[in-house]
């Protein structure tokens, strides 16, 4: 097997060590997957790829990351309930939903009012609303999705998973 010889600067010396005891000892396994993460990751972002982080289960209280292209996004506010739907296209073709929906009744109160006054920001939009059902469906077509997406938003992505996002002009 062929040695490679990798150079670390003085003040990067700890994070190898630390790197190191973490894997017990087999420092080129550490640095092999980190560079198989680091390259997954690059190579996604030169194609239009971003790592997503979103929240998954009653109240949001998983999360799940994946490589995707937002495709399109839904907010709504009705008298009962809350709705935010995102949909991705993943870095393997998938189609990904992520859905919450949140109940006016389920809505979070305490007896502290400046608590509510917090929840009531995230309402809003500032910061992240955690309360509700976050759900995450995963398909291999669009239009898997057509039962489960508002009708605007299904065109929208629709069209937009037929036609690149940004179309290149030769000009």
């Amino acid at each position: 097997m062929p040695n490679k010889t990798i150079y670390v600067a003085d003040d990067d010396l700890p994070l190898f060590q630390r790197a190191q005891e973490l894997v017990g000892g087999n420092l080129s396994g550490a640095v092999t997957t980190a560079l198989r993460r680091f390259i997954e990751l690059e190579e996604g972002r030169q194609e239009g790829y971003d790592e997503v982080v979103v929240r998954v289960g009653h109240n949001g209280v998983r999360q799940v990351r994946f490589s995707g292209a937002l495709l399109g996004e839904w907010h709504d506010v009705n008298d009962e309930r809350m709705e935010n739907v995102r949909v991705y296209r993943s870095r393997k073709g998938k189609f990904v939903m992520h859905a919450q929906y949140a109940k006016w009744d389920e809505y979070p109160q305490s007896a502290n009012w400046l608590n509510d006054l917090k929840n009531w920001r995230r309402m809003l939009g500032v910061g992240e609303e955690d309360w509700g059902d976050f759900i995450l469906e995963i398909v291999d077509s669009i239009d898997e999705l057509k039962d489960k997406l508002p009708s605007k938003l299904y065109e929208r992505v629709a069209d937009i998973a037929k036609h690149p996002q940004v179309e290149d002009l030769d000009i």
